[in-house]
């Protein structure tokens, strides 16, 4: 990991600049796979599916048996550990559910919002090196919550076509039945225009890797939706003299285990601290089976020394990352110092894994940056607000003069007269 020690702040922007990536070969290639599954639907994905993943498939879609053995294939401790992630991640998503209130912003005029579920829903959910039942779960909740009336699933299938059963279990557990085993670009593709198997969708959500990440991007411009732009994982911890070393070597490799693109960043009021978190990721990285992975990620990471927290906490809003653990005591009085972050982990036992499996918070969160304009997943990110107003006779009597003022000052005399032929209608009816 390279160090920094007291960085100016004329160069705090080029520190926290992310890996590039060089998204210029695959665009096009990208781009051809989305053309031949939009023209070609399931023989596309058949055809891609063999080319690609090297998986000559029989079927798209996983079948209810296969869905219903997933459920005798995964242990009773996965089972008891899934109710418990579903339970928290439940409950907190569930309290996102807010009644609007109906506001009287004039006398006989009323105004209120109506949350509503986006109709068709994708979610893509990895299936590489690690199939992400977590991610299932993360999407599949705030989706019924928010009240999405068809939840389609795209998930890669290994070579004999079987599709992780931690993954259909918690398919089964949420009700979901439209399981697809196709992965990559093209699973987004599908989902994007459709096809004789899976059915377009108005808004995909899930991470992946570089194809999909791009193939999200491109398909925006065809009027699909997509959850938020995504980049590699990444968590920043904030550490003083009194931090537990282990602890943060530990939060930085779970990070860094994700995939060789991730990043993380260390930043401490203490050299001393920094050296033994240094010492400390070499020992435990060793045990690792994603330790070559691990390794590989922490050559794009950094450390970097402040003399104070306040600074610390300054870069990191710079910074803006997708995890922020502040692990140290008092965490909680620097709460209101935070201004951009993905998810937020406060305190010494508040581990990054935490919010990745069962504490409740979503962790579908903004990396690259993108803290800085855009939240994690909620029940909001599958629905949309509809306003909704009702205007009374004494509505339209109190407001009518200000909306003729505005329309005529605006040049557009047909609103005007929107408003004047009512009010003429009621004087003359008086």
């Amino acid at each position: 990991m390279q160090e920094y020690n007291n960085p100016s702040k004329d160069t705090w922007a080029k520190i926290c600049q992310r890996p590039l990536q060089d998204t210029c070969v695959i665009t096009p290639k990208v781009q051809a796979i989305l053309e031949m599954v939009k023209t070609q639907k399931d023989q596309a994905l058949f055809s891609l599916t063999k080319q690609i993943d090297k998986v000559e498939l029989d079927q798209i879609q996983v079948s209810d048996q296969q869905i219903a053995q997933a459920k005798e294939k995964v242990s009773q401790a996965f089972k008891d550990a899934i109710d418990v992630a579903y339970d928290n991640i439940y409950i907190f998503h569930k309290a996102q559910l807010i009644q609007q209130p109906v506001i009287e912003t004039t006398p006989g005029v009323k105004c209120f919002r109506k949350q509503v579920g986006i109709g068709k829903v994708g979610l893509y959910i990895p299936g590489g090196s690690a199939a992400l039942f977590s991610t299932l779960l993360m999407l599949g909740i705030p989706a019924k919550l928010a009240g999405c009336s068809s939840i389609s699933v795209c998930t890669p299938c290994q070579k004999d076509q079987s599709v992780s059963p931690e993954v259909l279990y918690v398919a089964s557990l949420l009700g979901i039945d439209k399981i697809y085993k196709v992965g990559g670009a093209q699973a987004i593709a599908a989902l994007a225009y459709g096809t004789q198997s899976i059915e377009r969708v108005d808004k995909i959500f899930g991470p992946g890797n570089q194809w999909v990440t791009k193939a999200k991007e491109l398909v925006q411009s065809d009027g699909v939706a997509i959850d938020m732009p995504a980049g590699p994982s990444e968590v920043l911890v904030i550490a003083t003299k009194d931090s537990d070393a282990d602890f943060i070597a530990s939060d930085l490799l779970s990070q860094c285990e994700h995939g060789v693109d991730s990043q993380v960043v260390l930043l401490s009021t203490s050299l001393e601290k920094i050296a033994q978190v240094k010492q400390a990721i070499e020992t435990q990285c060793e045990d690792l089976p994603r330790a070559a992975i691990a390794k590989e990620a922490l050559e794009n990471s950094f450390c970097v020394y402040f003399s104070t927290l306040a600074q610390c906490i300054e870069f990191s809003n710079v910074y803006a990352p997708e995890h922020l653990i502040l692990s140290f005591e008092n965490a909680c009085d620097y709460v209101g110092q935070i201004q951009n972050a993905g998810s937020v982990f406060l305190g010494k036992y508040a581990c990054e894994s935490a919010g990745d499996y069962a504490s409740g918070t979503n962790h579908t969160l903004p990396t690259s940056g993108y803290a800085r304009g855009y939240s994690g997943l909620s029940v909001d990110s599958f629905s949309k607000q509809i306003t909704f107003q009702s205007i009374s006779q004494q509505g339209i009597e109190n407001l009518g003069p200000t909306i003729e003022v505005l329309a005529q000052s605006e040049g557009l005399l047909a609103h005007k007269m929107a408003v004047s032929i009512r009010l003429k209608k009621i004087q003359d009816e008086k």
